[in-house]
């Protein structure tokens, strides 16, 4: 029997790594972003997820087998995060129901399962880590937990099976994307190369020596393709990461290793990208123009809020990947190189230097 996948959000960093796994796989990919696919072998599938009508229109002759739900949209306050991202989830889930032809949802959603939302993020009580899935919920609302109960009751309704993936912070390439840090860094590195600067890391102490571990966009594809054609897998939750851990003191001085500059020493003072690189349109600009590049507009490419987030969390963060491993999932990825990987990408792209 032939599978078709509609992947949702199919654009961006972990979208478009499940659409080239899938096409790997000769599987039919019916790609839904806001603007057409260009991708080779897909069905662009063009909606906005926030207007039913737009979604049902455009879905209605794609018979998905397997959905893959791997976006979202970041709003002000974490009740409007509940409200337009449930409805998202909602909407795609009542777009394809009438077709009846969908066995497995795939969901998303990421650590924050743990830490809590960005209004809360890290703050009361914590489980423990290493993140096991049998943690329970926070006590406290979160648009990851409204986006499963949506999976949740759809399932129950409509008889298919479900997974959700809960990567730590994404590696990968996707011009635009709200969560890009190792583009995020490459673009600085890329400016303190070029300035001079102290190539400074941003984060806290704690993350600076702490153990912590990353999620490469292709090993999170493999596990949502692994979760969806194993039957062992089925209404299950998962960690996924790449499997290794590491501190951001050894990670700082890879990173700059390959950029061929020196890393700066831990900071006297707090240094948030946010406040580095406020003003680094014009360098940025510079660098364009000298090399060549084909983004000029450093917003497109930098996400300095969320790196900020991610290395400034004043607590460890470690994820345990035992319940997708002892299933048979046992795919891995040095982190270093899933940074390295990004980079080179970057560079035949044009996109730094």
């Amino acid at each position: 029997m032939s599978q078709t996948a509609l992947v949702v959000g199919a654009s961006g960093i972990v979208g478009s790594a499940i659409v080239q796994l899938l096409l790997e796989n000769h599987w039919q990919v019916a790609a839904l972003s806001r603007k057409p696919s260009t991708v080779a072998g897909v069905i662009p599938v063009a909606a906005d997820l926030q207007d039913p009508a737009s979604l049902n229109q455009a879905l209605k002759d794609v018979k998905p087998t397997h959905v893959f739900i791997t976006t979202w949209s970041r709003q002000a306050t974490e009740a409007e995060n509940i409200r337009v991202n449930a409805a998202m989830v909602r909407n795609v889930l009542d777009a394809v129901r009438p077709a009846g032809s969908v066995q497995h949802v795939a969901l998303v959603t990421g650590l924050k399962h743990y830490l809590g939302p960005f209004e809360a993020y890290g703050k009361g009580t914590l489980p423990q880590t290493p993140f096991r899935e049998s943690q329970g919920r926070l006590d406290v609302e979160n648009f990851y937990y409204a986006q499963e109960d949506e999976v949740f009751a759809a399932a129950e309704k409509d008889g298919f099976t479900w997974s959700v993936h809960r990567p730590h912070t994404v590696t990968g390439v996707a011009v635009g994307n709200a969560m890009n840090m190792a583009t995020t860094l490459a673009v600085y590195a890329s400016i303190c190369k070029a300035t001079g600067r102290a190539f400074v890391f941003p984060g806290s102490r704690v993350q600076w020596d702490s153990l912590t571990d990353m999620t490469d966009a292709r090993q999170l594809a493999a596990q949502q393709l692994w979760a969806a054609t194993t039957p062992a897998a089925a209404n299950q939750a998962f960690n996924i990461t790449n499997g290794d851990v590491f501190r951001w003191q050894w990670m700082w001085g890879r990173i700059a290793e390959y950029f061929e500059i020196q890393p700066a020493d831990f900071p006297a003072q707090p240094s948030p990208l946010e406040t580095q690189m406020a003003d680094d349109q014009r360098a940025w600009s510079e660098i364009v123009r000298e090399h060549g590049l084909q983004e000029a507009d450093i917003s497109r490419l930098v996400s300095p809020w969320h790196t900020d987030a991610d290395l400034g969390r004043p607590i460890e963060v470690v994820t345990d990947m035992s319940k997708s491993r002892l299933l048979g999932f046992t795919a891995f990825q040095a982190s270093d190189q899933a940074f390295f990987d990004v980079f080179d990408r970057l560079r035949q792209a044009r996109l730094i230097p």
